[in-house]
């Protein structure tokens, strides 16, 4: 078990009317790690205490979701939830957990987030903190979220949430530890790095459906995760902008082709699928969209009939044109 301390301290409150219920705080580790995160909290208004929350905060249930890259994505998260209470009074109450960095001229510390979102791979001297990354949230990030800051309240199902290279920190995570998240939420994942290590590594850890060697042993009472893999349409197919040449278009597409997250993602979901210990997984391609925008849009595209939300019971493992936030809803609310 990782034994690093960490130290949560509450940053200066924003205004409401900026950052309703919304609370900001850095986590600091140990001299020798030399780590800050930056971490914001979003809870519901029903909850009161606009400015940051209180123990005060008793008698209430709810789900977690944490997200990566907290800087771009948890205000996001954050608002479709927000904005969504007011007309569906069943939605369960839910608290917004954003991971990120200290920035203030970026959303992305992408040094630090190379490591941290980094698999260890044998054999390779790059300095990979997976590890240590999802001990951070398993081991100390989440008991602080649970116990100090809401101890009042109860707390049922998790989700964790990563896009590109957090996509493929979720993806190496589930493979890893599957019984630390309900659910799992995989957007546009950069499965291509290193030759697609991580997509193979689902086969020899969950097997094949056959029993292989190696395979997680899974007992009859273990929930499995349900999986959610996202991703854009025009990033394996760009089309030419209209003010691009046709030389630029080339070149961008070349690059973008050598990453195809929509083929990777496709793999992985077979791999999931054929494994068998995975109780729902769910691929959805996002029609006119790009990389950098599933990240938002998953949040917030609304799905085909809102009874979808949360009446379902048990999901059939599927390619279906449901968007991100339908399956987040009916995984992480459903039954």
């Amino acid at each position: 078990m990782d034994s690093t301390p960490w130290i949560f301290t509450p940053l200066p409150p924003h205004p409401p009317a900026l950052f309703p219920n919304i609370a900001f705080y850095n986590a600091t580790s140990s001299a020798s790690l030399n780590l800050t995160y930056q971490i914001s909290l979003s809870y519901p208004f029903e909850w009161g205490h606009p400015s940051r929350p209180t123990t005060a905060i008793t008698n209430r249930t709810a789900h977690t979701i944490y997200v990566l890259d907290g800087n771009a994505f948890a205000t996001t998260a954050s608002e479709f939830l927000k904005r969504r209470k007011p007309v569906d009074s069943s939605q369960p109450d839910a608290v917004v957990v954003g991971i990120g960095y200290p920035l203030t001229d970026n959303v992305y510390a992408l040094t630090q987030r190379a490591i941290d979102f980094g698999a260890p791979i044998p054999g390779e001297p790059v300095p990979f903190g997976a590890d240590a990354f999802l001990d951070f949230i398993d081991l100390h990030l989440r008991p602080w979220v649970q116990d100090t800051v809401f101890p009042g309240v109860t707390f049922s199902r998790d989700a964790l949430y990563g896009h590109s290279s957090g996509g493929l920190f979720v993806t190496w995570a589930l493979i890893n530890r599957p019984e630390i998240f309900d659910t799992w939420i995989i957007a546009s994942p950069s499965l291509t790095l290193r030759n697609g290590t991580v997509v193979g590594e689902v086969t020899k850890r969950f097997g094949d459906g056959m029993g292989i060697e190696g395979e997680v042993e899974w007992s009859q009472n273990k929930t499995r995760p349900a999986v959610f893999v996202g991703y854009g349409e025009l990033e394996d197919y760009p089309v030419r902008r209209r003010m691009q040449t046709e030389a630029q278009f080339q070149v961008r597409r070349n690059l973008l082709q050598r990453f195809s997250p929509g083929k990777w993602s496709h793999e992985l979901y077979d791999r999931l699928v054929g494994s068998g210990k995975a109780r729902d997984v769910v691929l959805k391609g996002y029609a006119g969209q790009e990389h950098a925008g599933v990240g938002g849009t998953g949040f917030w595209e609304r799905g085909k009939g809102g009874s979808v939300f949360y009446e379902a019971t048990g999901w059939e493992t599927q390619r279906n044109p449901i968007t991100l936030s339908t399956f987040f809803c009916t995984l992480f609310y459903g039954s």
